[in-house]
């Protein structure tokens, strides 16, 4: 059960640091400031590394769906850190995404 914890933590640390790359590089395009694009490029190698980390300890099929959980996390930071806005249809994929990420989970 310790090991599992393990793996879910740093699968929740990946996917997070990955979508928050994506937000301080999007960010740095918007504001123009290079620390940005720095900051981005750094949280999305630290997310790989991890990702590496997961792909040596438990299977592909259950960690690449688990992936899921970045585009989750990344238009959640999108609409509340950028304001940007997310329409409805898009909220209903996201909810979909959830759910077969929940699914994927559960196995």
């Amino acid at each position: 059960m310790e090991g599992n914890l393990r793996i879910i933590t740093v699968l929740l640390i990946s996917t997070l640091l990955g979508a928050f790359g994506q937000l301080l590089l999007k960010y740095s395009l918007l504001s123009r400031l290079p620390l940005f694009l720095a900051a981005g490029l750094a949280a999305y190698f630290v997310s790989t590394v991890l990702y590496f980390y997961l792909l040596s300890r438990t299977n592909l099929s259950w960690i690449y769906g688990m992936g899921g959980l970045s585009y989750i996390f990344a238009v959640v930071l999108a609409a509340t850190v950028i304001g940007e806005p997310v329409p409805i249809i898009r909220w209903i994929g996201t909810i979909a995404i959830t759910l077969g990420v929940v699914l994927v989970g559960l196995t």
